[in-house]
């Protein structure tokens, strides 16, 4: 049965482990030949400078409530730190996001416009009749006429 084990009780018991193996490792060295002998102590001078740097440790939070969604369970943990200028900077995002949409929507209703406009200026210079532009042979022609000015260019 596994029995949990404070942070600090860890530590300890990880540092008693480590003494025994250093221990052991350190009685069977005296026979190794010279060169594997500084290997192994640039090794465990390697591995003690990276056991002694600083490790994060996240602490556990409590929720402050359980909520039900559905059929599952949701859990709130408060305000998570997120003041005045968190909800500024989440609002500013938002507006920057609502006016480039709006600068958006603008600009593809002037080109709209503006291809409307040009077709019906040349509707309207044009010296053939609107009539001819309804005609589907007209509209045939019209295509393999712009056909060709392309693939001639």
């Amino acid at each position: 049965m596994n029995t949990p084990y404070s942070p600090q009780q860890a530590q300890v018991l990880q540092n008693r482990f480590g003494l025994r193996v250093a221990a052991r490792l350190s009685a069977g060295a005296q026979d190794l030949p010279h060169d594997i002998e500084q290997r192994l102590r640039v090794a465990r001078q390697q591995a003690v400078a990276q056991r002694k740097q600083a490790v994060a440790v996240t602490l556990p939070q409590a929720a402050t409530a359980v909520l039900r969604n559905g059929n599952t369970a949701t859990l709130n943990f408060g305000d998570e730190g997120m003041g005045w200028l968190g909800w500024l900077a989440s609002a500013a995002l938002v507006v920057a996001l609502a006016a480039g949409l709006v600068t958006v929507n603008i600009v593809q209703d002037d080109d709209r416009t503006n291809e409307v406009a040009d077709v019906d200026a040349a509707l309207l210079t044009d010296d053939l009749p609107p009539q001819a532009y309804s005609d589907p042979g007209f509209l045939q022609y019209l295509r393999a006429t712009a056909d060709k000015r392309a693939s001639t260019h």
